[in-house]
């Protein structure tokens, strides 16, 4: 058990160790690119997310997780390799397709593979602290990246993508130790398989449904809220060095809440904890739109607790709904509705952040969260 852990772990870290993100639209801005323009990025990602991310899971349930996870880790450490090379904005775009290709390929099998060895290991009620551990250990090395990251842009926007592609490669021995539990399941008809797959957690579990719809909701809040982080810092004029810091405290928060997301689960349940996500998540923009100072900060920070809190404890809701032979397949389904919602709406948000104002963008944001959620949130009480 010990080694899937290890290995996990350092898959984890090959992805999230990310000395980019506290200074990437700096580097965007210095190849004259605007807010949309970084939006659109992030949408082509998102897209070829989308396009592959249930074929992907369907393809870890009969394929092997493993396989999955290490072919991920090739096409992330390409993506990275790709922008350490180029600097035009086409460039630019071919990365981010192999990037999200890669973060495919490793969603979903990483977490079933886990699921998988806590259930072979008699273990399947700790899940949701392992779980718990990985983000934590996620958002821990995104946090320690952004002090390197900010450091080493100091120099050169540059230096963080070479030192990126290095980590990135950690990954693809990390993924080769890894030991499989799951048998791959044979079947005569794969599409047929990945439909009645989608019928079943889309229409015929609606329990599972709206888990499913309400937890890509919340994961497409949390990850728009991380592209607004860096105009935030820079409507504050902040200097380059604390880019690097506040983000650094920002994932921090995020893994020490996520390293005690199974204690919150227990102490308020399910349905009290659902909501007090909901209305903390699109509170949170609403409340930064009309605090862009930096006081804004401080609702970050809270904004950032509850991130930690959402990942594992939703994850843990859908583990708990479908069976071993679809996990993977089902999961991707979920990180195929954050990503098609990030991908629908993103463009829409960096438009009116551009024509308007940040918090004309944070407001719409918060709109386009809230409605949905509420919705799926409301039918999970009904059903329960």
């Amino acid at each position: 058990m010990q080694r899937n852990l290890i290995a996990l772990y350092l898959v984890k870290l090959s992805k999230w160790f990310t000395l980019v993100m506290p200074i990437i639209v700096l580097f965007y801005e210095e190849h004259r690119l605007g807010l949309q323009d970084v939006f659109i990025l992030k949408s082509v990602y998102s897209v070829a997310a989308v396009a592959l991310e249930v074929p992907s899971g369907y393809l870890a349930d009969v394929w092997g997780r493993k396989r999955c996870i290490l072919a991920g880790c090739v096409l992330f450490f390409g993506g990275y390799l790709c922008y350490s090379l180029t600097e035009t904005f086409a460039a630019f775009l071919v990365a981010e397709i192999l990037l999200g290709i890669g973060q495919t390929m490793i969603n979903g099998a990483d977490s079933a593979l886990l699921y998988d060895t806590t259930v072979h290991h008699g273990r399947e009620n700790l899940y949701l602290r392992y779980e718990g551990r990985i983000t934590m250990i996620g958002n821990f090395a995104e946090a320690v990246a952004g002090i390197f990251g900010g450091l080493l842009a100091v120099y050169s926007l540059r230096y963080p993508f070479y030192a990126q592609t290095l980590v990135a490669f950690v990954g693809i021995p990390a993924a080769m130790a890894l030991r499989e539990y799951a048998p791959a399941n044979k079947v005569q008809s794969p599409w047929e398989e990945i439909l009645r797959i989608l019928k079943y957690s889309l229409v015929t579990n609606k329990k599972l449904c709206c888990n499913i719809m309400y937890s890509g909701i919340i994961g497409a809040a949390t990850l728009t809220m991380a592209w607004f982080v860096q105009p935030v810092l820079m409507q504050l004029e902040t200097p380059t060095e604390w880019y690097g810091i506040i983000w650094t405290v920002l994932n921090l928060t995020v893994g020490v809440a996520a390293l005690y997301s199974d204690r919150v689960e227990q102490l308020f349940g399910m349905n009290k904890m659902n909501i007090l996500i909901l209305s903390v998540i699109a509170g949170g923009y609403v409340a930064l739109a009309y605090n862009l100072t930096y006081v804004g900060l401080g609702i970050l920070l809270l904004f950032y607790i509850f991130r930690g809190f959402a990942t594992p404890i939703l994850k843990g809701y859908i583990n708990q709904m479908t069976f071993s032979e679809m996990r993977a397949t089902v999961l991707s389904i979920r990180n195929f509705v954050i990503r098609l919602m990030f991908a629908a709406i993103a463009p829409f948000i960096g438009w009116l952040n551009d024509m308007y104002s940040l918090q004309v963008a944070l407001l719409a944001s918060a709109a386009l969260i809230f409605i949905p959620g509420a919705v799926f949130l409301a039918l999970q009480l009904r059903l329960r």
